[in-house]
């Protein structure tokens, strides 16, 4: 119903209307010869004086992202729930709908009806409400577009829906420019993909899904007819959130329209009519808190995506901008999110600890060669739902624990950075062969206080002297993981090459202490081998995926393509790749880094590992390192083969001073070792290459004496596993 006017808005109504169905009138009563030749007169010329917005639509869109199969939904993005779709993709009936319904005269006149809006006017000053509407497909199309022309200022867009003559003058000289120069076709495609149909849907496409869960293509007549009779007023007649009985209404007027315009029989309109609704409302998701259901793992990942995004120039050249370009631009993004080894990841962290742990294992998988963002999953819901009292971070959280950013530094590695010394070592020249009596303690050059230290000097120690202590490579000085051999191999060819080497394979200090002590004292920064500066998933697994690509870093990327709503395609989905080491370097390490996991070099070198478990889970040729920092507060693996590189690091997000124990370093190594078997699953076997004979040296290790059998048996009980542990990998197979 009408709502009530003032009698001065009443009189209003009524002199306006009089004066422009006056000026309609005397038009419409010219000959059609001649008004013909007025209108086209009257167009010439005014084509290139429209609006940017009519000449050019850029009505904002919603974007779409996909994980790498291009199918599978990962959410959307929008300010506006609309999506454009060409004419041929929406139902035959639901454009006869429309047109019955708003402009039966559509395909006859050229862009506005006089006689209809004389008639309509006359009709609503009677009525005294809005009786009949006299707007054309192309005149409502018009006023849509300025109204919502996000390039326009709100006192512009207001303006476009004045009740004044002035206004109505211009909307009819710019409907008359359009149709000169666009096909019906065109302005009907046009105005169907910008109306709206109320509960928030902008377009038919918007509002097929809104409504009906499907696509505009597949509106049966009466879902059509449906739609056709929102457009005079969304809100009230939505069926979802207004009256439903006024948009059966609604319907029915427009059935019976189409069967005046002979677009359908009385009895199709008749069966239609008789037919109830079958609505299933589908509410679009939009943001990353709003990714499909049941994988709100997937918000990480969209979350490191959007945030890649704002740093994009080819979105626009502020991060406000690009944000908009990716609320507005109706982008189809095509991720590089892996559904399969997502799942794998997400079902091995929260193996290790469930949800509701305040620890949390943040697993990342990259792609060697493309720097691809496979996978990242931790043991967090990502929401921004409210936690239980005394927990700030879990189990729900948005912040970025995996990639880090914002208020998230990272955490120790331990030992995985041992990688950086040895191809530090190996690119100065010292090969693979370079050996060291290892001993348990290792005095250095640096002044200390610290509980341990050695007459007032740092003098970092083994953690299983029995089993790391004595004549050591390379090889097992990996394998083992020997702190005082790569002390001592950081000291030959100089602590500052190796932070340089860890900067270059894309290892980024988040931590200002860290990027301070990077920058001013580098080459003063003895226990960096051991992994003290915080790191994340996402940026080791990226370091150790360019040594699997033989010295090729790229940048990690999160998409594959992005196109835009034309079917252009941004340039933005290329790797960024550069060659930072020498292959030969790189695959020295790799030959080095087989020992850890249980398999053997290309030399016969390897001698013991800390993570043997792996090579039986993945069954083909892999590599990696773990690593434990001080106390065990954090316990890492990464894992490579040439095709995938994964990283995983267990911790207190919240707490480092909460230590999170050694006996959780064999569920790490599980659950990454497990990650790379389903990345792997169904490719190549692919083997590393070996290095040449330049960088392994002459491995001529002198003689141990002769253990005696007591000794024997204590060292093989010094590399027991604790009971629990080894339970608990017998009963993961």
């Amino acid at each position: 119903m009408p709502s009530p006017r003032s009698p001065l808005s009443r009189l209003f109504t009524v002199l306006l209307a009089g004066l422009l169905a006056g000026l309609v009138l005397a038009v419409a009563a010219l000959p059609s010869g001649l008004l013909g030749g007025f209108a086209a007169r009257a167009a010439l010329g005014a084509y290139a004086d429209l609006p940017d917005a009519l000449r050019t639509p850029a009505q904002p869109q919603r974007s779409y992202l996909y994980a790498n199969d291009g199918t599978t939904l990962i959410t959307t993005f929008y300010d506006v729930n609309r999506t454009d779709v060409p004419l041929a993709e929406i139902a035959p009936v639901m454009r006869q709908a429309i047109i019955a319904a708003e402009d039966r005269r559509f395909y006859s006149h050229g862009g506005a009806d006089l006689r209809g809006i004389a008639r309509a006017l006359v009709a609503n000053v009677a009525g005294g409400g809005t009786e009949q509407g006299g707007s054309t497909l192309t005149m409502q199309y018009v006023r849509n577009v300025l109204k919502t022309d996000p390039n326009r200022t709100a006192e512009q867009r207001q303006a476009a829906t004045e009740q004044t003559v002035g206004r109505k003058l211009q909307e009819i000289r710019y409907a008359n420019a359009l149709e000169q120069s666009l096909s019906k076709d065109e302005i009907l495609n046009r105005y169907l993909n910008i109306a709206y149909f109320g509960s928030g849907a902008y377009g038919v496409a918007a509002a097929s899904q809104r409504y009906f869960g499907k696509a505009p293509a597949d509106l049966t007549l009466g879902e059509a007819a449906l739609l056709a009779g929102l457009v005079q007023s969304p809100e009230a007649y939505s069926p979802i959130d207004g009256d439903l009985d006024q948009a059966l209404v609604r319907r029915a007027y427009v059935l019976d329209a189409m069967a005046e315009t002979g677009a359908i029989t009385a009895q199709q309109a008749a069966a239609a009519k008789a037919q109830a609704p079958t609505l299933r409302p589908t509410a679009q998701p939009n943001g990353c808190t709003a990714t499909a259901q049941g994988h709100d793992d997937w918000g990480f990942f969209c979350d490191y995506l959007r945030r890649w995004w704002l740093t994009q120039p080819a979105f626009g050249s502020t991060p406000e901008e690009r944000e908009q370009a990716l609320r507005r631009g109706g982008y189809r993004v095509v991720t590089t999110l892996d559904p399969a080894i997502q799942e794998t990841a997400q079902e091995q962290a929260t193996k290790v600890y469930g949800y509701g742990n305040k620890r949390a294992l943040p697993i990342a998988a990259v792609e060697p060669g493309t720097g691809r963002v496979l996978a990242m999953a931790v043991n967090r819901h990502y929401s921004l739902d409210d936690n239980p009292a005394g927990q700030a971070n879990y189990p729900n959280t948005v912040n970025p624990l995996i990639s880090g950013g914002a208020s998230v530094d990272g955490y120790q590695a331990g030992s995985t950075f041992k990688m950086f010394t040895m191809l530090a070592a190996l690119e100065a020249g010292k090969p693979l062969a370079t050996g060291f009596e290892a001993p348990s303690r290792l005095p250095t050059r640096y002044a200390s206080d610290d509980e341990g230290n050695c007459d007032g000097t740092w003098c970092p120690a083994n953690a299983n002297p029995q089993w790391m202590d004595g004549y050591r490579m390379m090889w097992d000085g990996f394998g083992r993981s020997v702190n005082t051999y790569f002390v001592w191999l950081a000291e030959q060819v100089g602590e500052d090459k190796v932070v340089e080497m860890a900067q270059r394979l894309g290892i980024t200090f988040r931590a200002g202490s860290d990027a301070a002590f990077a920058r001013d004292h580098a080459a003063d920064w003895g226990a960096f081998t051991l992994g003290v500066a915080a790191t994340t998933p996402l940026d080791l697994a990226n370091a150790y995926a360019t040594v699997a690509a033989e010295g090729t870093y790229c940048a990690p990327l999160p998409v594959v393509s992005v196109t835009t709503p034309d079917g252009g395609t941004v340039d933005v989905g290329q790797p960024e790749c550069k060659r930072v080491l020498e292959p030969d370097v790189a695959r020295a390490a790799t030959d080095a880094a087989r020992c850890p996991v249980g398999q053997q070099s290309a030399f016969g070198q390897c001698n013991g590992g800390t993570a043997t478990a792996v090579d039986r889970i993945v069954g083909r040729p892999v590599a990696g390192k773990t690593g434990s920092s001080e106390r065990n507060a954090t316990e890492t693996f990464v894992g490579f083969t040439p095709q995938v590189a994964v990283a995983g690091i267990a911790a207190n997000p919240d707490d480092v001073t909460d230590l999170v124990g050694s006996a959780v370093q064999a569920k790490v190594i599980d659950a990454v070792a497990r990650t790379i078997r389903t990345a792997v699953a169904g490719e190549p076997v692919r083997d590393f290459t070996a290095p040449s004979r330049k960088l392994v040296g002459d491995p001529q290790r002198p003689q141990p004496p002769r253990r005696t059998e007591p000794e024997r048996r204590e060292q093989r009980e010094d590399r027991e596993l604790p009971s629990d542990v080894l339970r608990w990998l017998r009963e993961r197979g």
